[in-house]
């Protein structure tokens, strides 16, 4: 725990990050007017921006359109703005005097989804090539929201530069959704190459929220992801003899029950765990017992511990059962390092300095405290890396009357992030956004007031 104060200010600086000192980030209410004005005149460009990225969407790893679009808009902004940093990755630093640095982060990359929302900009992209496979593709995780508030939030703090002292690092970020995006631009030298940041803030939508609206959770906040892929190895045959025969279909349904009993038995029950099979692939016909079983598992977590704890058991009762069922080789189980996303803790100092600013700014009523989720984001990385304070919070985006009509006891539910039927309300959610990011980001910079 951070526990000394340094000097008499209320401002966080460099010098006492190095020190340990605690967080004082303290919003001036009177740059809430210019913030204000700043969002007034530049909203329905926004909104076009919005709605331009919306319905031109980008997979994982092919984000060359909108990351040219967002390194555009920092560049007119005043920003020093580099490119391809990790893939199709963008930096944009707007260095203002001595003082802390402050690392934004908006992510780029959409969903294999056929857009199903109806919207009159819904997305253009019918068909996109990944893996090899023809799939539709769709803003359906709220990162084209994302972009537009790290822009605006950019293009506020640029506005008032003479109102604070410090460094100002805007990152687009490539290939969240599959987990790589932050490790790709930290592996190109992020920290080297750029400012070295004393803190990581980013937004990101919630679908069960009203826009306007603000959540947060204090330490831990999105899970450990592990992929696991499980071959079974059986002897194939007919199905009316299965006696000669050994079935990898009963054996993975063997594993998949056993599998459960590791969250049940082997971990502590106040510690949040999840092993979730999501996919068995196994045969061709009615009547012929196949040679494999796959499974592919994804895997959730906080803590280190309990992700050896699953991982370990994973690869044990797999193996076990296998073997009981007299598979004739051990299985193959394989842990997808390459897809791993770490678990992303919101620094409690960090997050109580934040909430103040958010109830300063919104009004207390619009900033709730919400649990941890088993969700995975890679924004954690950055703060890990560094070992510094990060702050992710959740940034309601539901139409008021659609959050409502799904309130009444027979109200429709709210389609969930990753839904095909998906979609903000885009002015007031990326309006609350970039309000929002840009008096965080102020009131942990130095003051030249």
């Amino acid at each position: 725990m951070r526990n000394l104060f340094c000097g008499a200010i209320v401002w966080f600086g460099a010098a006492c990050a190095a020190a340990g000192e605690p967080i004082k980030a303290v919003f001036r209410a009177r740059l809430t007017p210019p913030i204000d004005e700043k969002i007034n005149q530049h909203q329905d460009d926004w909104l076009t921006f919005y709605k331009d990225l919306h319905t031109h969407p980008e997979l994982s790893l092919q984000e060359k359109d909108s990351a040219a679009k967002v390194a555009g808009r920092l560049k007119a902004a005043g920003y020093a703005v580099t490119t391809n940093v990790g893939g199709y990755g963008v930096v944009g630093v707007l260095a203002n005097g001595p003082g802390p640095t402050v690392l934004i982060r908006g992510d780029m990359d959409a969903l294999p989804i056929v857009e199903e929302t109806g919207l009159a900009y819904k997305s253009e992209i019918a068909t996109a090539s990944t893996d090899g496979r023809q799939v539709g593709v769709m803003h359906a995780c709220g990162h084209d929201v994302h972009q537009v508030c790290l822009v605006g939030a950019a293009q506020v703090l640029a506005h008032l530069r003479s109102h604070w002292s410090g460094t100002v690092v805007a990152i687009a970020q490539p290939a969240e959704e599959i987990g790589k995006g932050a490790l790709m631009m930290i592996n190109d030298g992020l920290f080297e190459r750029f400012p070295r940041p004393n803190f990581c803030v980013s937004l990101h939508v919630s679908s069960d929220q009203p826009a306007g609206e603000i959540g947060y959770t204090s330490g831990w906040s999105m899970a450990n992801v592990d992929s696991v892929d499980i071959t079974i190895f059986g002897r194939g045959g007919h199905g009316s003899r299965p006696n000669q025969a050994v079935d990898p279909i009963v054996a993975a349904a063997n594993v998949i029950v056993a599998l459960q009993t590791i969250v049940s038995r082997r971990v502590d029950p106040v510690d949040p765990a999840v092993i979730t099979v999501g996919s068995v692939h196994a045969g061709s016909k009615h009547n012929i017992i196949p040679d494999e079983a796959v499974l592919q598992i994804t895997v959730r977590s906080y803590t280190e511990e309990t992700r050896r704890i699953l991982l370990d058991g994973i690869r044990q009762v797999t193996t076990n059962v296998c073997r009981a069922l007299a598979c004739p080789r051990d299985p193959d189980i394989r842990i997808r390092e390459d897809e791993f996303t770490p678990a992303a803790y919101n620094d409690p100092e960090l997050t109580d300095a934040a909430v103040r600013v958010l109830e300063q700014l919104l009004g207390a009523d619009k900033v709730v405290r919400q649990k941890a989720r088993m969700g995975g984001e890679d924004f954690g990385r950055y703060a890990k890396h560094l070992n510094i304070p990060g702050f992710m919070f959740w940034l309601g985006s539901v139409p008021k009357d659609r959050f409502e009509a799904s309130r009444k006891p027979d109200g429709p539910p709210l389609p969930s992030l990753h839904s095909s039927k998906y979609y903000p309300d885009p002015l007031p959610t990326i309006t609350t956004g970039v309000r929002s990011l840009s008096a965080l980001v102020l009131s942990l910079l130095d003051s030249r007031e």
